[in-house]
């Protein structure tokens, strides 16, 4: 689905990625792991059209994005990613069912059809009893789930998610994995995660291994009888 060609990038003298050539492919969990410093974040942003390489290519579907320009990147974008910080990013003035219909509001959606969808996705994730409840009045992992949801509002074809388990304790991180994991079997949805959680690896499909802005092996994950098998 997703082919990166190329990739390098740099800040000044400070070469952050070197000729990164990735694909990734529908439906996967691929998990990014690294040292601090290996490049994980910026090839995520660059992945997810939030930057640009210096040299290279990204492309979607056969689409080479990065030469649109930046209205049609911009609605590329909203219409087909969905991202997940490490730290909920939620409105802290609006609701959880405003926070998650916001990024369908932004593409135009009507509110009554966007607060509608954002409903059913809160109730998907376990949250129908949280909608009108604003991000203070919700637990960390409930406020993750509502982050999750929001990056699925617009149905992407792809959502990267940066440290997602970062900011919560064990029995939250579980639980965020499990979401994860249930969501591309009930959507088919493709996930891409920058970590440094090894738990995550369990869920994941290949697990992308960084150092020095460059990657250094790429692991396949075997799942035999609720074990996990890395090779």
């Amino acid at each position: 689905m997703i082919q990166l060609k190329g990739i390098s990038k740099s800040y000044g003298s400070l070469e952050v990625l070197q000729d990164i050539e990735l694909s990734i492919a529908d439906h996967e969990i691929m998990t990014i792991v690294g040292p601090s410093g290996a490049g994980k974040t910026t090839l995520l942003q660059i992945a997810g059209t939030l930057d640009l390489p210096d040299r290279g290519s990204v492309s979607y579907d056969g689409t080479e994005i990065t030469s649109l320009s930046d209205r049609r990147l911009s609605e590329f974008r909203n219409s087909n990613i969905g991202f997940i910080f490490q730290f909920h990013q939620l409105l802290p003035e609006f609701s959880a069912q405003e926070n998650v219909a916001l990024p369908a509001l932004i593409a135009g959606v009507s509110r009554r059809k966007a607060m509608k969808r954002a409903g059913e996705l809160l109730d998907l994730l376990g949250l129908s009893d949280r909608l009108r409840h604003k991000p203070t009045q919700m637990s960390g992992g409930e406020r993750q789930r509502a982050a999750i949801a929001r990056a699925l509002i617009n149905d992407p074809s792809v959502i990267f998610a940066d440290e997602p388990t970062g900011s919560l304790d064990s029995r939250n991180r579980d639980e965020i994995c499990s979401v994860i994991s249930k969501l591309r079997l009930e959507l088919g949805q493709t996930f891409v995660i920058v970590t440094h959680d090894p738990s995550i690896a369990r869920i994941a499909d290949r697990v992308v291994n960084m150092a020095d802005g460059r990657i250094v092996g790429i692991e396949t994950v075997a799942k035999f009888d609720n074990s996990t098998f890395i090779y």
